[in-house]
């Protein structure tokens, strides 16, 4: 039995004619989105029927770097993100689900980040990058040994490993920058015939959202939960998570609070 979700945040282009038209709309409209700033201007775009339904046969939760660097007090990036994580109770989010999936036979997937000693080798960064290597965030001391990893940044919060320990949840290999091109997360994906994704986890604007793109251009359809992630602050860069709402809202095909979510995977 399928759950039809209401489509609560994904719009298009469409019905708009012509660029003076649209132009109009984006300078006179303003709306308040889901999680954003009630100040914030943008563009009032038609509803459009989502078709996207949650069914354990099809679908599965992916949940992205769910590590003591990014969900811990004792973690690396935990003054980043430690506000946005209070806000949308993103750990408490995120385990309501991996037990809702568990309760209810939807598969879980878990597409870690590692960072490991031959990669300081690497010639040329972006800024998180180098911040990683400087923070040495997420790292290990190899990729054959699990020498100093229990408790390090890189192991999983404490509260997830019965979820992600439990000899049934799909581990993949670590992606190497943000999104999954570079571990084998969509093979994993793909050899159990999960054609649509569940997802949430950490960073909203980086990690996640990589994932949620390369997850559309795979042809897998995406629910990204909106209170299962959060994202960083930076003084200058600004706030990460209003960014990853802003295109998750025209990117997924559902953008869902985890009440919504566990609902739908009630019924599914």
């Amino acid at each position: 039995m399928s759950d039809q979700l209401p489509d609560t945040s994904r719009r298009r282009f469409l019905g708009v004619a012509g660029a003076s038209t649209a132009a109009a709309l984006f300078a006179t409209q303003k709306i308040v989105a889901a999680g954003l700033d009630a100040n914030a201007t943008t563009v009032a775009l038609p509803e459009e029927t989502s078709s996207f339904s949650l069914r354990r046969a099809d679908t599965a939760v992916v949940f992205i770097d769910p590590q003591i660097d990014v969900l811990s007090e004792k973690g690396l990036a935990w003054e980043a993100v430690r506000e946005s994580l209070k806000e949308n109770n993103t750990i408490e989010n995120m385990e309501r689900i991996f037990k809702a999936a568990k309760a209810h036979g939807f598969e879980v997937f878990i597409s870690p980040h590692y960072y490991f000693p031959e990669d300081k080798g690497w010639k040329f960064n972006g800024p998180l990058e180098t911040d990683e290597a400087k923070t040495d965030l997420f790292a290990r001391k190899g990729r054959l040994t699990l020498d100093g990893f229990k408790g390090s940044g890189a192991d999983w919060l404490e509260r997830f490993k019965p979820y992600i320990q439990d000899g049934k949840t799909v581990v993949a290999s670590p992606h190497r920058v943000w999104g999954p091109q570079t571990n084998d997360l969509v093979l994993q994906l793909r050899k159990r015939r999960i054609s649509k994704i569940i997802l949430g986890g950490m960073l909203a604007n980086m990690c996640v959202e990589s994932h949620l793109r390369e997850f559309l251009e795979q042809g897998f359809e995406v629910a990204v939960v909106k209170d299962a992630t959060a994202g960083p602050r930076h003084p200058q860069w600004g706030n990460g998570y209003t960014a990853a709402i802003i295109n998750y809202a025209f990117l997924a095909h559902a953008l869902l609070t985890t009440d919504e979510t566990v609902r739908a995977m009630e019924k599914g």
